[in-house]
């Protein structure tokens, strides 16, 4: 029994594949290369396996060579990243990114029966899977941005999820001091109580959305505790905006977090 295999369309076939998987991988990282070096990158790649198909090689080199020396090359030629933890990155994206596509497209074959059409599909697929991997890293982003706060007011000590946002910019016009916001209905725990050396006032802001004034307060301190080894901060007096609606359609914070806090 063998099998009669045509060089050149073993070699258009992974010339393909390898180009969106590349390419997905260069968008996914944001690597500064060109689309000619990705597709430099994938001919070498394409051309690597069909030598490695071609010579009598033993079947450990063989596994070696098409499952780690074939992707390393990709990566150091397609997307110029040659070592360190992005390569790894690379790397690891590449072999998920070849999983996700091989899968989708093991699910269109049995409807796909034409070989043109069936490939043809594996451009509406890479789109489909590098916008899962948007999605997936705008919510590791997010994730990294969120924080634990701890909030004095008065006698009382409230914890809270904090959203750190570098598009809150709000200042104090009086003082100069950073203006953090806190979600309404915690506002309305905190300040039920009178207290006398908790006194609210407006400040002006502006959004995207229009002018207005916010009620801001000064709590007696607040510790912000960063995700990771990224340390802990600890402020006297900071003031505090009350947000006129909530904050988060979820709940998943209850405070978007003025970065300029970390610096006091």
């Amino acid at each position: 029994m063998y099998y009669e295999l045509y060089i050149d369309v073993l070699f258009l076939i992974n010339f393909m594949m390898d180009s969106l998987l590349l390419m997905a991988v260069k968008k996914v990282l944001r690597c500064p290369v060109k689309n000619g070096r990705v597709f430099v990158g994938s001919g070498l790649g394409a051309v690597l396996t069909c030598v490695l198909v071609a010579l009598p090689l033993p079947t450990a080199v063989r596994l070696l060579a098409y499952y780690a020396g074939i992707p390393s090359m990709m990566i150091r030629v397609g997307l110029d990243i040659r070592k360190g933890r992005q390569f790894w990155k690379a790397f690891g994206l590449l072999y998920v990114s070849a999983f996700l596509m091989g899968g989708m497209l093991q699910i269109l074959r049995p409807w796909v029966r034409t070989g043109s059409i069936f490939f043809a599909s594996a451009v509406p697929i890479y789109y489909l899977m590098y916008g899962i991997w948007r999605f997936l890293t705008m919510l590791r982003k997010q994730e990294e941005r969120l924080c634990e706060v701890v909030l004095h007011v008065g006698p009382e000590t409230y914890r809270m999820h904090a959203l750190l946002d570098t598009g809150n910019g709000l200042t104090d016009p009086i003082s100069g001091d950073p203006v953090s916001v806190i979600d309404p209905a915690c506002a309305q725990k905190m300040l039920e109580k009178e207290r006398t050396d908790t006194g609210v006032r407006y400040i002006p802001y502006r959004t995207v959305g229009g002018e207005g004034v916010m009620p801001v307060f000064r709590a007696e301190q607040m510790e912000v505790f960063l995700p990771g080894e990224k340390g802990e901060f600890r402020m006297r007096r900071p003031i505090i905006g009350i947000c006129e609606g909530q904050i988060s359609g979820h709940e998943e914070y209850q405070m978007i977090l003025n970065p300029d806090v970390l610096a006091c």
